[in-house]
């Protein structure tokens, strides 16, 4: 089967989509429910409906165009991703695994193919954490990972709850319609840029993601005492920011000790009270985010962390308590999926690789009720979440091609 991909059509659709912005180009800022990402997803739409596709949309949002197989009853082959973006973006994160999953069905169709399990492509609501400070909100709904309390349990920094957001954007529905049976989808492939430089600086155009790391996230609140800088003596503080500093280099040191390169541990927020420059601290909020691609292993990670904790208390005299946001075990991609995947290469004879996925997608909660697998093309220095985040035209339309083969085999198994 010969496939077209119409790259020109693909990159004015990239460039398109960044157009519904609320900031000023190359930068991309597109917070889920804003007027921005209701725009952006009115036009893709259109798009959908102009490719023949059927439209579904949950009462979270997430929105399923499907093109009809002819065993409708069989479960669904499906592929997607996101295209919220957090401030301060680029175009490209997420947008290519939806605007190139539609670009792989519009090519399958053109080229004459005829699906026997019906072909869904998936724009997931909310994959970024801005607006809730919960990454995956679509995907979580729809695997189960997440309940209808959400509704109540979640707001945003102006306090307005999911629910309240849900009506104004006039998805009205019931959160417990969201999730999806177990046997919903008989795969799930998602294409997106790596996030980060191994495909560019190894020159492959293509990388078939065989893990995807899971992340666990805490609160860590610091509780010491403050006083004026001047008046207190060294011996005897209870400096909340010096407890934070020593924590931050206990995690350090504590994914480094695992031996494995998957494990990382960031602090990437440190809010210190009172925050006066003359003033010791007296208490530190901090955000902790620990991913691996072995749960057992980041497990083992957060316990020395959490002895360190102890320590730390005892040796400063202040109070730490750590609250856990979340604690997500990783995915592994099917091998069904990836040998569709690799013989798509193969056919097309594009070289690729191996690799894990370090940051986490909607896929890793997929994987909950479906099989699944992901594929990476290369970004410019590995750059992500920037304006300067850039994939190459060619690079693009390889994965597009890529994702176009394997859906069509996946398809054809009944």
């Amino acid at each position: 089967m010969n496939i077209f991909i119409n790259q020109a059509r693909t990159l004015w659709e990239i460039d398109e989509l960044a157009q519904f912005s609320a900031d000023t180009a190359p930068s991309v800022k597109r917070i889920v429910f804003s007027e921005q990402d209701m725009r952006a997803r009115a036009w893709l739409k259109k798009l959908c409906l102009d490719a023949g596709l059927a439209l579904r949309e949950d009462a979270v949002g997430n929105l399923f165009a499907r093109w009809i197989g002819t065993h409708p009853a069989l479960p669904a082959v499906a592929t997607g991703s996101h295209i919220d973006a957090i401030p301060h973006a680029g175009k490209y994160d997420g947008v290519v695994g939806v605007l190139g999953g539609l670009e792989a069905l519009r090519a399958l169709r053109t080229a004459g193919f005829v699906p026997k399990r019906s072909i869904e492509l998936i724009l997931f609501t909310s994959e970024e954490p801005t607006r809730f400070g919960i990454g995956c909100l679509g995907s979580r709904l729809l695997s189960g990972m997440l309940g209808a309390s959400a509704d109540e349990s979640l707001h945003d920094s102006a306090g307005d709850t999911l629910k309240v957001l849900r009506d104004r954007a006039g998805l009205s529905g019931h959160l417990n319609t969201v999730r999806l049976p177990q046997d919903a989808y008989s795969a799930f492939v998602e294409l997106h840029i790596e996030q980060g430089p191994i495909l560019e600086n190894e020159g492959v155009p293509i990388g078939l993601v065989t893990h995807i790391a899971a992340p666990a996230s805490f609160r860590i609140d610091i509780q010491g005492e403050g006083g004026h800088a001047g008046g207190r003596l060294m011996a005897g503080r209870r400096d909340a920011l010096c407890a934070a500093a020593e924590l931050i280099l206990a995690a350090e040191g504590a994914a480094l000790e695992s031996g494995a390169s998957d494990t990382v541990a960031t602090v990437g927020m440190c809010d210190v009270h009172p925050g006066a420059v003359n003033s010791i601290p007296s208490s530190v909020g901090l955000s902790l985010d620990l991913r691996d691609t072995d749960q057992a292993r980041r497990e083992s990670v957060q316990r020395r962390i959490e002895a360190a904790c102890r320590v730390i208390e005892d040796k400063r005299s202040v109070d730490i308590r750590c609250e856990t946001i979340n604690a997500d075990p990783p995915a592994q991609s099917s091998p069904t999926i990836l040998r569709a995947l690799t013989a798509a290469c193969e056919q097309e004879k594009f070289f690729f690789r191996s690799m894990v996925s370090r940051a986490y997608h909607d896929t890793l909660f997929m994987s909950r009720i479906a099989p699944v697998a992901m594929l990476f093309i290369p970004c410019r220095g590995g750059i992500s979440h920037r304006p300067d985040e850039f994939a190459k035209a060619e690079d693009i339309s390889a994965g597009t091609l890529v994702l176009a083969r394997a859906l069509a085999t996946l398809s054809s198994e009944v």
